[in-house]
């Protein structure tokens, strides 16, 4: 899943920045409102966390830019400024959610997770693709009767490819979706994980589902 941060306090960014990477996020982040309101019109992203206090441009401005421009992702406001009235103003500018500072880590990643679910209601809870399940509420996978032990990297890169059946999805598509928007695509990071994800679910099966498409990336797919 795939984050943007609208925030400019480096140390509340950098906070915030590596927890949602230790729950394997991938998140980018802008450090003013201008470059916020651009990274959340042109790219796509499953919620964006933003600021209100920005320079630049405010966080309300960003967001009813966005929304004007019928942007509908997912918009987490956080604010020192924690009246119902301050609330109620964000929300009415098109935030699905508001949080006040100073807040606590668990609390935000709670609201993170409610905004995602919200924002794939139209999914199932359980993905499947032919004998492989992946619950992503329990972070756990089973291929046939076997369940499977995934290091939160693995299981990111495994939830993209299932959300994504059928699919040839390229390096880049897998860098700025399970890592982030900085990521070095030049390494061999990618072509690592994938191998170490084949092993894991492909090594005992005589259906293989991980695929190399040579020369653009990879495909979660039956076909030989």
């Amino acid at each position: 899943m795939r984050i943007l941060l609208v925030e400019d306090e480096p140390k509340v960014a950098s906070f915030i920045s590596r927890g949602l990477k230790a729950e394997s996020y991938a998140v980018d982040l802008a450090s003013d409102g201008v470059q916020g309101e651009h990274l959340a019109a042109s790219e796509r992203y499953d919620l964006v966390i933003l600021d209100i206090v920005l320079p630049g441009k405010d966080g309300l401005e960003v967001l009813r830019s966005i929304r004007e421009r019928h942007v509908a992702t997912p918009v987490l406001l956080l604010s020192a400024r924690g009246r119902v009235q301050d609330r109620i103003h964000g929300l009415d500018a098109g935030a699905d959610d508001y949080l006040a500072k100073p807040f606590n880590f668990d609390e935000l990643l709670a609201r993170v997770r409610a905004l995602l679910r919200r924002g794939k209601t139209e999914g199932p809870p359980t993905f499947t693709y032919k004998d492989l399940h992946v619950d992503p509420a329990r972070h756990a996978v089973r291929r046939g009767k076997s369940d499977i032990e995934l290091t939160p990297r693995e299981f990111a890169l495994l939830e993209y490819f299932i959300r994504n059946p059928e699919r040839v999805l390229t390096r880049t598509m897998i860098a700025e979706h399970v890592w982030d928007y900085h990521f070095d695509t030049s390494t061999n990071v990618i072509d690592v994980y994938v191998k170490h994800l084949r092993d894991k679910i492909d090594r005992d099966a005589k259906v293989k589902l991980l695929h190399t498409v040579r020369g653009v990336g990879y495909r979660l797919t039956a076909k030989s």
